[in-house]
């Protein structure tokens, strides 16, 4: 048994080293290894904590052949955080962030952490304005148009909404713009341009999130349709690499434009799709950049939960 001690330290020396840089395959691994547990125990494990997952998937899962994706795959990565005694948000982090990653370049992709903390503090200020998180508007259409600006920077963005009341009284919007690593929400600024005007607008500065209403000049009665349109000017990051936009619920259609800036054209632009923040991307598609038109778009004709979104490379 003299040699029981200094396996244990290996095992825990790579499990901390996998936490730590991933990828999520290697640290499923190394955490079972470094706990002794056999799949099947791990799998019994997760039955008493009310999530089904076969052993077969189990083995996938560490080997990195497959990854979870299903809600109920990512409740059971959560359930094998406790079972296996890790640092909570330790394995989804991981599944989260490797899903773009490339060598050589700086990961694009918003940490798991990042996105719930925002989720958190979006929250907040919606408690503090009053106003529930649908404002009792259902999305009919909603086009968005982005500026990347001569420092490869988020400079703004404008979004035309079609909404229909689907309770009496509804008289006005909140937008919610949650800008890049970095930015500074005190100096952004909201800019009421068709059909509204600028409420009251709220920021918080660690997630980089701004929350402003927009009033409208009318109550809208249950049924009734309205079409407004306002912009966010921004430009208080760093370099940019994507821009994304959750839905929840499922809406109408959603239209997203990205334009560059004639001296910062990106190398390769794409499309993506994800489930939720804690599942990997999908629905990858390549979007030609025009140098005549210096942009790329997506259309959603339905959009459902979730999020879609544009990425682009820099070199």
């Amino acid at each position: 048994m003299p040699h029981a001690p200094q396996h244990a330290d290996v095992a825990g020396a790579e499990l901390d080293t996998a936490l730590r840089g991933g990828p999520f395959h290697v640290a499923l691994r190394a955490a079972i290894a470094a706990r002794g547990l056999p799949l099947q125990r791990v799998q019994h494990h997760l039955a008493r904590h009310g999530v089904s997952v076969g052993v077969t998937s189990l083995s996938y899962w560490q080997q990195g052949a497959r990854r979870p994706q299903r809600p109920e795959s990512l409740r059971a990565v959560r359930a094998l955080e406790e079972i296996l005694r890790l640092p909570e948000e330790s394995l989804i982090r991981l599944l989260a962030e490797t899903g773009e990653r490339r060598p050589g370049r700086p990961a694009a992709v918003r940490s798991y952490r990042s996105l719930v903390e925002a989720s958190d503090a979006l929250r907040d200020l919606l408690a503090e304005l009053g106003v529930p998180l649908d404002g009792g508007l259902q999305s009919l259409g909603h086009h968005e148009r982005v500026r990347i600006g001569p420092r490869r920077e988020l400079a703004g963005r404008e979004a035309q909404h079609i909404v229909r009341a689907h309770r009496d009284g509804v008289d006005r919007f909140v937008a919610v713009h949650h800008g890049d690593p970095g930015c500074v929400p005190e100096r952004m600024a909201v800019r009421a341009l068709e059909n509204c005007r600028t409420g009251r607008v709220l920021r918080h500065h660690p997630t980089g999130l701004l929350v402003a209403e927009l009033l409208f000049d009318t109550r809208l009665r249950a049924g009734e349709s309205f079409l407004f349109r306002y912009g966010v000017e921004d430009g208080t990051a760093g370099v940019s690499h994507e821009y994304v936009r959750a839905f929840d619920p499922a809406g109408g259609q959603y239209a997203l434009q990205v334009r560059f800036d004639a001296d910062a054209l990106p190398a390769r632009c794409h499309r993506f799709t994800q489930n939720s923040p804690a599942a990997p991307r999908g629905g990858r598609q390549e979007l030609p950049v025009s140098e005549r038109h210096r942009s790329v778009h997506l259309v959603e004709p339905r959009v459902r939960s979730g999020i879609v979104g544009i990425g682009w490379d820099w070199e």
